[in-house]
């Protein structure tokens, strides 16, 4: 793995028994010795450690830095209040998803969280767009995500003040000497935080949250699963250049505000498409879908109208086993008109078409504290 990127944590993950493979330009784990559905069910009933350190982190400042990332998503971000954070989107001219993104008001600036693999591009993205902008990629701070049930009094032994936080809360808070910039949302389902630490201290608040016993290093494998029984996208699968918000099923991230009608419609890239598309309601649909049997039926698998003849209609973007759920899952793209829930379609595994029923998102009901 030789010209890869390491986190500020690849020696601890190495220590903890760790597997390490190529993701995003980066060594990271994908699983450890409790295996993926071990690590999975233990993030479910008590807490998980995620290195997401991986993924940028970005701070925006100027004077009106809000309006000006307006002219780049479609989402309220002059109406984002501090202390807040919001989940957004990059659009590109033809109403696709460039990258999915977190933006937080910081009072006087906001902290944008990208995706690892598109973190150059939305760099000079955000630096070729937002004129008389500071664009300042943050390269000394790990980034940790704390999930499950038992994140709050985990992270709440080592921060009191975080178990006060509310779900989207942003937030900066103490400890041992350092600011944590602390957020409560997640990429599970669950409860939970992401922590942004000095690298320099990355390890041992790493170590404090595990030596409490409730929480267990978690990898790529288990994180994925888990994102997937929450119904959650991953970039690059589920969503794409070529994929548009309402496609997506993501039109409840687009605030009234920025819609038709809105006070500040559109002024997006690729407005026209998108804000159609919400009125009106797109040609296909991301959608939820439970194979029969237990074969689990992954991305690429293509799936038609009928068990017999005619052409490919959709293809599954992201499937696998459910551990919470004991059952094959997948989410995937069918025509609208099939993506009632109940409808059964087939997709086509190893020559044969299998029936698979399109479910509602998510697979399981999400937790986060309101």
């Amino acid at each position: 793995m030789t010209g890869l990127n390491r986190t500020p944590l690849y020696e601890l993950h190495i220590e903890l028994g760790a597997r390490m493979v190529p993701f995003a330009g980066y060594e990271m784990p994908v699983q450890y010795p409790m295996g993926v559905l071990g690590e999975h069910l233990h993030t479910r009933r008590a807490a998980g450690l995620f290195d997401v350190s991986h993924m940028g982190q970005v701070i925006l400042r100027g004077a009106h830095v809000a309006a000006a990332l307006e002219g780049m998503v479609p989402v309220d971000v002059l109406g984002l209040a501090e202390g807040r954070q919001r989940y957004a989107m990059f659009t590109n001219e033809g109403g696709g998803i460039e990258d999915d993104l977190m933006i937080a008001n910081r009072g006087d600036h906001l902290f944008v969280v990208v995706n690892a693999a598109c973190k150059a591009a939305d760099l000079a993205l955000m630096r070729a767009a937002l004129a008389g902008i500071e664009v300042a990629e943050v390269s000394d701070r790990a980034l940790l995500a704390l999930q499950g049930p038992g994140a709050e009094a985990a992270l709440g032994a080592l921060v009191p003040g975080a178990a006060a936080m509310r779900f989207m809360d942003v937030a900066v808070l103490a400890w041992g000497g350092v600011d944590l910039w602390i957020s409560r949302s997640g990429y599970t389902g669950e409860d939970g935080f992401e922590i942004s630490v000095p690298e320099t201290r990355a390890v041992e608040f790493a170590r404090a949250l595990l030596a409490g016993g409730t929480v267990a290093p978690i990898g790529l494998g288990a994180r994925d699963s888990l994102r997937l029984e929450a119904g959650l996208c991953l970039y690059g699968h589920d969503i794409d250049a070529g994929t548009t918000p309402a496609e997506a099923a993501l039109g409840w991230a687009i605030q009234k505000v920025r819609r038709s009608g809105g006070a500040r419609a559109g002024g997006f890239p690729g407005a026209g498409r998108i804000l159609a598309e919400l009125e009106n309601g797109p040609a296909r649909l991301r959608v939820g879908l439970l194979p029969e049997g237990r074969a689990p039926m992954r991305e690429g698998t293509a799936l038609f109208a009928e068990a017999a003849g005619g052409a490919a209609v959709g293809q599954i973007t992201s499937g696998g086993f459910g551990p919470s759920l004991e059952r094959p899952i997948s989410m995937g793209y069918v025509p609208a008109i099939l993506a009632n829930p109940g409808t059964t379609v087939y997709a086509e595994l190893r020559g044969k078409r299998l029936p698979v029923r399109v479910a509602p998102l998510p697979f399981r009901p999400s937790t986060f504290k309101r």
